[in-house]
């Protein structure tokens, strides 16, 4: 049997006023999910548990049968995997996005999703003014970075820059949680002062301003922790795996878990990704792993942006583009998929939320449940209810 998991992020939403209540799986054209929806058995997943943040490390653990509770470190030292960074036990790495600020407040969590080469010139300038023994700026892509701080505490506070879009600045800074993360949220709190000098006046920020863009004008870290420790999907469940996305945060849990990970041309993390060439990687991987994972940025990123018009295209671009070229070349006898967003990213917040989200599991010897359409209301009435934990992955392996 194979098996393969599909995770539009962020794609799960509330009512939305300006659709009449519906959400954009809703009114989204979708037949194919629609279809996995009529031959499977669907349900809700609880992929947040309680006290942790609302996030895709946290949700995509859970989807994997993870524990996030006993193995979630933070978002940074995930994505820095994917680059290849080596960390020492006593490290503590951030996600360190280059943001835009204007007049004390929070713009974009992404500086207008300013472009990789140009996010690169900024943090490599950084790197080479404020690093040191203690302090390392590692590029990744677009506005997502790495911040290693060697031999410091991770027991500090930050705030996800995406879910604070609006929100000044000065309360949103790092914070000890204990005595012993003081010095870690001084030295951030520094960093981001002294980035915001550097910045403010570097080229590349002065030729977008002039082009009409937004400025990458500091710096945030946040999702601060140390190196996991995670028992590879392999020894759980016995079977191999791979990983195709664009997104280094999930690049880096599949490493953890011991999936190798399908680099595709042209996948972007945004809504221009390559949907046809992700479509023929996870067919092609299906031939050569037994469990593939494809995930799928772009409908986050435009529910970040409050952009309910670009989420319904990007569900449309998936199902039609993505999923229509999966399921039309699979052996439906000898193959399992699920289909589930990883957390809710409603429009109308532009941050992450923590409510169930809904999830279809087709597997050729499920008797399917009355679900007909694939989205948040009609999930709820699914076959499988509402689950938590391992009981998702276990039900797809049937383990």
């Amino acid at each position: 049997m194979k098996y393969l998991v599909l995770v539009p992020d962020g794609a799960a939403d509330l009512p939305v006023l300006q659709l009449n209540g519906k959400t954009p799986l809703e009114v989204a054209n979708k037949p194919n999910m629609d279809l996995l929806a009529k031959k499977g058995r669907c349900g809700l997943m609880h992929t947040i548990p309680d006290g942790l943040p609302a996030g895709s490390e946290v949700a995509n653990l859970s989807i994997l049968g993870y524990d996030p509770k006993k193995c979630y470190q933070g978002r940074g030292v995930l994505e820095a995997a994917s680059l290849g960074i080596s960390i020492d036990k006593d490290d503590v790495v951030f996600r360190c996005n280059t943001i835009c600020v204007e007049n004390g407040l929070i713009k974009s969590h992404s500086a207008g999703h300013i472009s990789t080469a140009e996010s690169r010139q900024l943090i490599e300038t950084l790197n080479n003014e404020l690093s040191s023994d203690t302090v390392k700026f590692y590029p990744g892509l677009d506005y997502r970075h790495i911040l290693l701080l060697k031999n410091m505490s991770s027991d500090v506070v930050c705030f996800p820059p995406h879910d604070n879009i609006g929100k000044p600045i000065n309360n949103l800074l790092p914070c000890a949680q204990s005595p012993d993360g003081r010095e870690t949220a001084e030295l951030l709190i520094s960093l981001i002062k002294q980035a915001e000098e550097i910045l403010k006046s570097h080229p590349v920020n002065l030729k977008r301003i002039r082009d009409g863009k937004q400025p990458a004008n500091f710096i945030w870290p946040w999702a601060g922790g140390k190196r996991p420790d995670m028992e590879k999907f392999s020894k759980r469940f016995g079977i191999s795996g791979a990983v195709i996305t664009a997104v280094d945060l999930i690049k880096g849990i599949g490493i953890y878990a011991g999936f190798d990970v399908i680099k595709v041309e042209g996948a972007t993390g945004l809504y221009n990704t390559n949907y046809e060439g992700k479509a023929e990687a996870g067919v092609m991987a299906l031939g050569q792993y037994d469990f593939v994972y494809v995930h799928v940025e772009a409908t986050d990123e435009a529910a970040h942006e409050g952009n309910v018009e670009l989420k319904i295209k990007c569900i449309e671009d998936f199902d039609r583009r993505l999923l229509g070229n999966i399921i039309k070349k699979i052996d439906w006898n000898n193959t399992a998929i699920a289909l589930i967003p990883d957390h809710f990213t409603p429009v109308s917040v532009r941050g992450h939320t923590n409510q169930p989200v809904p999830f279809v599991i087709y597997h050729p010897e499920f008797v399917p449940d009355s679900v007909e359409k694939f989205s948040e209301s009609a999930c709820a009435s699914g076959g499988l209810g509402i689950i938590c934990k391992d009981i998702f992955i276990r039900t797809l392996l049937g383990k």
